[in-house]
């Protein structure tokens, strides 16, 4: 198992980085987001992180049909989405026995193989899909990457944490792996950070630099995206200061290359007040739909994102889920670029949002 150590990450260069600061780098010139639709597949997961209110136990977590899935999706491509943003816990394991028989039921052996048949159905209302479905090994990734425009998976941090404990702990080690495999098949891909959570400022600089390694390897980090930990029903710890995550993010952005954009999540935090600390990306935002991750945090509308880039001084530029650089340098599956390319409504959207028309 590749692990933290394999990614060699050098002490004096971690602790150079937490000597970075805000005034260590610059504002970004332009700000991007996505419009995509929440789309909540299973509320089941392996883990029970104290910080997570997604998660539900057995007997009350959901799993979408199809129908349901295909609803939401059609009011997000009537809305002028074109991010399905498919989320859901890690694999679900014994414990989820409703889940499993549900899933059986319905002719799928796994909740990746239904995960996979919903995406084909993303594609086929025209919708381009991004899925976050937790840790993956090789050949579930391999077989995702063909109907995904991108992945991601949250890092989160390479500490052991108290927040990851229990009988069914959170591994960075594992989190690593699943990076990692996006490398291996060629997926642009979606990370970050979780601050707040019980790591310390060496443990943010390793897991930038861990994320740093594996792009420097592979290529395929798009954001990375700095995130501070949410006051909710399940998290009654602190929350981070608006300094700590101004230096985080100037972190993240001293420490990764400029390709990647760091990301900072309009819902969970104070962007504009972190905007000067190199934030040049919004994320995926919903015009129609929860952030059911963080249910009590509601998307900024538009005009919001709009009034925050003018604040800045900044353009706002609408972007697919998979940032333009790696549609132009041909990441993408044959499938993804058969959707963007089709003759079809669909396709002019997404052409229009690349300025391809």
């Amino acid at each position: 198992m590749a692990g933290i150590a394999a990614l060699d990450v050098a002490a004096d260069e971690r602790d150079r980085l937490c000597t970075v600061g805000p005034d260590d780098v610059d504002p970004a010139p332009a700000l991007t987001f996505a419009r995509n639709v929440f789309v909540p597949l299973t509320t089941a997961c392996r883990y029970t992180c104290s910080y997570c209110t997604y998660f539900d136990p057995p007997g009350e977590a959901s799993l979408m049909s199809r129908e349901a899935v295909r609803a939401v999706l059609e009011t997000g491509a009537d809305a002028g989405c074109t991010e399905a943003l498919f989320t859901f816990g890690d694999t679900p394991d014994a414990r989820y026995t409703e889940i499993h028989d549900q899933l059986d039921d319905w002719g799928h052996d796994s909740i990746h193989d239904y995960l996979h048949a919903m995406c084909e159905l993303a594609l086929d209302v025209g919708i381009l899909p991004h899925s976050n479905p937790g840790d993956l090994r090789h050949r579930e990734m391999d077989r995702l990457a063909d109907v995904n425009a991108s992945m991601g998976v949250m890092l989160e941090t390479t500490a052991d944490v108290d927040a990851h404990a229990g009988p069914r702990k959170k591994r960075p080690e594992q989190r690593l792996d699943t990076i990692r495999a996006a490398g291996e098949v060629g997926i642009p891909f979606t990370t970050g950070i979780l601050v707040g959570i019980g790591e310390d400022w060496d443990d943010r600089a390793e897991s930038l630099l861990a994320i740093r390694a594996l792009h420097e390897e592979y290529g395929h980090i798009q954001e990375v995206i700095v995130q501070p930990v949410a006051e909710n029903e399940r998290w009654s710890g602190p929350v981070p200061e608006i300094e700590t995550l101004r230096r985080a993010v100037a972190m993240a952005r001293h420490a990764l290359p400029e390709e990647i954009s760091v990301q900072v999540p309009p819902n969970l935090a104070p962007v504009r007040e972190v905007l000067d600390c190199g934030v040049d990306d919004l994320g995926g935002v919903s015009p129609i739909t929860d952030d059911h991750i963080n249910p009590d945090y509601a998307w900024p509308a538009l005009r919001e994102l709009e009034s925050i880039a003018d604040d800045a001084g900044v353009p706002l530029e609408e972007r697919l889920p998979t940032h333009d650089h790696y549609v132009e340098d041909g990441w993408l599956s044959s499938t993804i670029e058969r959707a963007i390319d089709h003759d079809d409504e669909a396709g002019e959207r997404y052409r229009t949002v690349l300025g391809r028309t």
